[in-house]
């Protein structure tokens, strides 16, 4: 598998890929350019952090064509940047239009949740804000 096709399968940019997983841009416009080859263990590592990557998940279309993956064994879906959220409910019986409506709230809330945290973290350290319990 190539680089460019990893970084496809998740929708991201070059710059939010190569932020996600701390390689330099120049170096990853490299290695998609074909200017020089990443080291195999790279492209392995980098494909056992993406669900696109594992055959043995169900893929399943969100709204405005998202693709998020299904582990029925592990009761988690991801997205395909490999966020993954723990789910209870078997969905394999879950009508698809509805599916879809359903992992796009809870995909939203977790995205909503994150970026409170990560506001959070940051006012903390660059305020010394001291939160009360």
């Amino acid at each position: 598998m190539l680089i460019r096709d990893l970084r496809t399968a998740t929708g991201m940019t070059q710059q939010a890929f190569a932020a996600h997983f701390g390689i330099p841009v120049s170096t990853l416009r490299k290695w998609e350019q074909g200017e020089s080859t990443p080291p195999a263990y790279v492209i392995t590592l980098l494909a056992k952090a993406l669900p696109a990557a594992d055959e043995k998940l169900r893929r399943l279309s969100g709204r405005n064509g998202k693709v998020l993956y299904y582990n029925r064994e592990a009761g988690k879906v991801a997205d395909a940047q490999g966020n993954e959220i723990m789910v209870t409910e078997d969905l394999d019986q879950v009508k698809a239009q509805n599916l879809a409506i359903y992992l796009d709230d809870l995909f939203h809330g977790f995205y909503e949740l994150q970026a409170s945290f990560d506001r959070d973290c940051r006012m903390d350290r660059e305020e010394g804000i001291l939160w009360a319990e």
